[in-house]
């Protein structure tokens, strides 16, 4: 069985490349999983690794940690970036999928605060920013060479593999935690159930990193001239700082609301509006599934109309939508539920397809780095900021800001959409 991909209708995709999009997507799932089930386990992160002294300061602390997570997405973006436009996606790809499991590992087997004091805080700080410098050019390097595989007509469609996957890695953590807080005690899940989760995934990082060690380089990078891969970076980097801009407007109203809706929203219904957390969770696993409906729905759309109108489209309705579902949200499972699932099918039309708008803004020299570079600054700066800033608004009474500040950022995302050039089709290779 064959199929078309790249960027060349002369290449076929026999089970030697789908044996390589697995492994992209593999590795793309580990990541989006590791984030996941810190946001899910923070909780009981913060029992264990902090003082118990205020409990309230512990769980913030946590939250902090999660957010210098993503401090270090920009120097992975760069440094994974670099790799990904000097050596080779694939490189890059391995080497990004490797370092994130050792994070997920030191998480896993971190001492307690109880046995060895503030060194227990030290080496989870540690882990996340391992984390965040892997996971910075996990994102980049794996857009980037989905996108150069993809055959031009469906790069939309195919491209939905990046949220497809990540959420199944999100999924996989949320059942997970659905099931340890259903079997294990409030003192086994604070004593020891809480580790399970970064163990496996550290061991499916190791399975990631044997699955992209068979990859193929992509033809893109292959075509490119030995001189264009040796052009020095921060030239580039200012020559194309428009299409760099364009992917932090694109990206700030994307992130904050996913973030939002996709990851935190259980563990927020459960911490701050006292829901059962085993069937806000559960409650999680519906909406995300929904999400996953609806990311090739977008993804074939935008091959038939375009890019520019899907963007718009997705960004309006969860700007409409996303107070009206914040009131629906009160203490029940199913408003839960409806809630993230309406926003999740809106947000999906964006997460669907910015990975080949992404890599459809800049030519192949520099198309990694400058993906990856401006994507995890904006990343770091307001997705990684984004839980902090809710649980904080929400305990000082503000939780409406909050809502506000992720509304306008959906109208910046809609603005930047219009800057565009529609990109459906591109050839990748020029």
């Amino acid at each position: 069985m064959t199929a078309t991909v790249g960027t060349s209708p002369d290449v076929k995709v026999h089970k030697s490349h789908m044996r390589t999009l697995v492994g992209t997507g593999i590795g793309n799932a580990v990541e989006w999983y590791d984030w996941a089930i810190y946001a899910t386990f923070s909780p009981f992160i913060a029992s264990a690794l902090f003082s118990q002294a205020d409990p309230t300061s512990a769980v913030l602390s946590t939250l902090a940690i999660f957010a210098v997570g993503f401090v270090a997405r920009p120097f992975g973006g760069f440094v994974f970036g670099w790799i990904g436009d000097r050596i080779g996606r694939k490189t890059s790809m391995t080497v990004a999928v490797a370092l994130g499991a050792v994070g997920s590992l030191l998480i896993g087997i971190a001492p307690t605060f109880a046995a060895v004091g503030a060194f227990a805080s030290v080496m989870l700080l540690i882990a996340r920013l391992i984390q965040g410098l892997a996971h910075g050019g996990e994102l980049p390097s794996s857009q980037t060479y989905l996108s150069e595989m993809a055959p031009k007509e469906h790069r939309g469609f195919w491209a939905t593999l990046i949220y497809t996957s990540g959420t199944a890695g999100i999924l996989a953590g949320t059942l997970l935690g659905a099931i340890l807080t259903a079997t294990l005690s409030k003192d086994d899940m604070s004593a020891w159930g809480w580790r399970i989760p970064f163990l496996i995934g550290g061991a499916l990082g190791v399975y990631a990193l044997f699955m992209r060690a068979k990859m193929k380089e992509t033809e893109a990078f292959e075509a490119e001239a030995p001189n264009e891969k040796r052009l020095p970076i921060w030239p580039q980097i200012v020559k194309y700082r428009k299409q760099a801009l364009q992917v932090i407007g694109l990206t700030v109203g994307l992130t904050v609301v996913y973030y939002i809706w996709g990851v935190v929203a259980p563990s927020y219904a459960a911490t701050s509006l006292k829901m059962d957390r085993g069937e806000a969770l559960w409650a999680g696993v519906v909406a995300n599934v929904v999400f996953i409906a609806a990311l090739p729905f977008w993804g074939k759309l935008s091959d038939r109309i375009g890019r520019k109108p899907v963007i718009i489209a997705s960004a309006a309705g969860a700007a409409l939508l996303h107070f009206p579902m914040t009131w629906l949200l009160k203490d029940s499972p199913w408003q839960l539920a409806v809630s993230m699932s309406v926003m999740l099918f809106f947000i999906a039309g964006s997460a669907a397809i910015v990975p080949a708008v992404y890599a459809e803004l800049f030519p192949t020299h520099i198309r990694t780095i400058g993906v990856g570079v401006p994507y995890s600054i904006c990343v770091a700066a307001f997705g990684g900021t984004a839980p902090y800033l809710q649980t904080w608004l929400g305990s000082i009474g503000q939780a409406q800001l909050f809502n506000v500040y992720a509304v306008i950022l959906l109208l910046v995302g809609i603005a930047f959409a219009f800057s565009i050039p529609e990109t459906k089709g591109k050839d990748l290779t020029v």
